[in-house]
């Protein structure tokens, strides 16, 4: 009987050690996601205030977006899909749509 009731007491933890995990990844998704947050993390080290370690020229103002043809969030999610030689790829594992989006918003908004 002392067996059957530490097996279920162990299986009720798991349980609920479980349901707490599932928990918390739910309210981290639901938690508003910043493009300045994401853009730091994500974008920043290569790109600090907008401009462009690696080339100079292509950086993340809006005249040099532009004359690159990116001039809408679509435009910049696709080219963090798909970069050119020097970037990093960043696929919708490393960065989800959401935060692609909201990395691409903050870019739009605040290089101007």
């Amino acid at each position: 009987m002392k067996k059957i009731m530490v097996v279920l007491i162990a299986a009720i933890s798991l349980c609920a050690f479980l349901a707490g995990g599932s928990i918390a990844a739910e309210k981290k998704q639901m938690k508003k996601i910043s493009g300045e947050a994401e853009f730091k993390e994500h974008c920043a080290i290569c790109h600090p205030d907008g401009g462009n370690i690696i080339n100079p020229a292509k950086t993340l103002h809006r005249k040099d977006l532009g004359a690159g043809g990116i001039t809408k969030p679509a435009d910049i999610i696709a080219k963090m899909r798909k970069p050119g030689p020097g970037m990093t790829q960043f696929d919708r594992k490393t960065v989800p749509d959401k935060e692609a989006n909201a990395i691409a918003a903050y870019i739009l908004k605040t290089f101007k």
